[in-house]
Formats: structure tokens, sequence, C-alpha cells
């Protein structure tokens, strides 16, 4: 999956030059201020926004602010640009809730190389949730209100994991978002699409149950809202490379009966 990349600076020659620099490694979208990256906010999945500092209207300052302050985008990671030197304008980016800070002028590679630090590292805990059998969905979590979404997110999916019919419509009613939003919200977040993510938690409360070993693996199939105990083993097989019996004979026997 190619990553997008929001750039927002009313400087052209800025915009055009990044552009070059990131467009063969990422998907780049560019707005002139901060009315028209909320727009695209709105419409496309972003996965980190470039922010230059000093912009006519809403400055970076202010719309870094509105991004992390908002649940529908808070874990995009931002990257501020800025000419200032002064440690005060280092601060106020922080306060704003900035992952990283650049000053002007920089080389191509630094950039480079700031921005695939910044999304490595999402990716890192991403992918260590989804092959986690017992990690939990707030490791992806990057801020209070992010933690918050996911525990909701989460909690509902496992309140409701029997139900085989469980999809995003219902997820989106349950979390006040309309169907594109939570889409981008859960895509962004943790690299999966909502049905992926409703999978996942239906295979991580398998794992759950099979190292209790209380129930017979149909028992456990049905418990997670599986109606075919093949497709159940197929599905498992596929995410932890382990049938849900090779599993039960790798655990600890401690942990069985």
């Amino acid at each position: 999956m190619t990553e997008s990349i929001l750039i927002v600076d009313d400087n052209l020659e800025i915009l055009e030059f990044l552009t070059e620099v990131l467009g063969d490694t990422y998907k780049v979208h560019v707005a002139e201020n901060g009315e028209i990256a909320l727009q695209i906010l709105d419409t496309e999945v972003i996965h980190l926004i470039v922010l230059d500092v000093m912009m006519p209207g809403m400055d970076g300052f202010e719309l870094c602010h509105l991004v992390k302050s908002n649940v529908e985008y808070c874990h995009i990671p931002v990257l501020l640009l800025t000419s200032k030197s002064s440690h005060r304008s280092h601060i106020e980016g922080l306060e704003a809730g900035a992952d990283a800070y650049t000053r002007k002028p920089f080389s191509p590679k630094f950039i480079q190389v700031q921005i695939a630090n910044l999304l490595n590292n999402r990716l890192k805990i991403k992918t260590h949730f989804a092959s986690s059998p017992f990690e939990d969905v707030r490791v992806m979590a990057h801020s209070k209100t992010d933690e918050t979404f996911l525990k909701k997110l989460d909690d509902y999916i496992r309140k409701n994991i029997q139900d085989s019919q469980m999809d995003i419509d219902k997820l989106a009613e349950h979390m006040n978002m309309s169907r594109p939003t939570l889409y981008r919200k859960i895509k962004s977040l943790s690299a999966l699409s909502p049905k992926e993510l409703i999978n996942i938690t239906r295979l991580k409360k398998a794992a759950c149950l099979i190292a209790e070993n209380e129930f017979s693996l149909s028992e456990i199939a049905r418990m997670v809202g599986y109606g075919s105990q093949s497709l159940f083993s197929r599905n498992f097989q596929k995410h932890f490379n382990a049938s849900p019996l090779e599993y039960l004979n790798s655990l600890p026997k401690t942990t069985t009966k």
C-alpha cells in the first residue's frame, strides 16, 4: 500500500519542490491553505501531514491544533515546517501537537528520513497489533482521544462478536460517524479496513478462548461469529500461520488442560 501525504503550504514553489521530492515514494496531496487541507482530510485517507507554519488565514499552529483535537484526524502525524528558529516557536509547535519540527531550509534527504521514520514507527505498531494474539487494540493509540475511540470501538465489536452480520454500517452508527469517515479513520489508524479489523478481533478472541482450552474448536468458531468451522480454521491459519489445533499444541502446557 502506498501511503498518502498531505502537504500544506501557501508557497507554490515549496509545494512543487516537496511533491517532486516525495512523489516517487508516496501518494501526494497538496493544499495552499488550511481550508483546502481540511476538505482533503474529509475525503482522503491521509497517513502524514507536512505543514508550513507561516500561512495567511489559518496558520500552521492553528491547523495542527485543529487536527490533533479532532477525533477524525488526531491519529495523523504532523511534521511542521518553519523558517522560525526561536525556542518559543518550537515549543508552540509541540504544544499544538506536532510530532516533528523542521526548520527551513532543509535538504531533501533530511525530510525524506524524517517522514520515513514517523511512518515506519506507526507501521511497526500496526503490524505488532495485527500479528500478536493477545495485544490490545489501544496499542495503536497515539493520544487519549484515540485511546478512547479505540476502546469504544473494540468494546462494541467484542460485545457483539457472535453477530456474523456485523459490518461497517453498524460500527458507524455506534461510533456516531458517517460510514466514509469511520472507514478513513480505521484505515489510517490501523492499516486495516473495518471488515479486516472485525475479523482480526474475532481471531484474537478465538486465540484467547483456545488458550483457555474449555471449549471445542467448533464451539469457539460459533462464539466468535463464524458459521463455518472450516472458514474459521482457514482464516486463523492465514492470520497466525498456524491452525487452531497447532496453536493450541504450541501453548505452554500450564495454560492447557
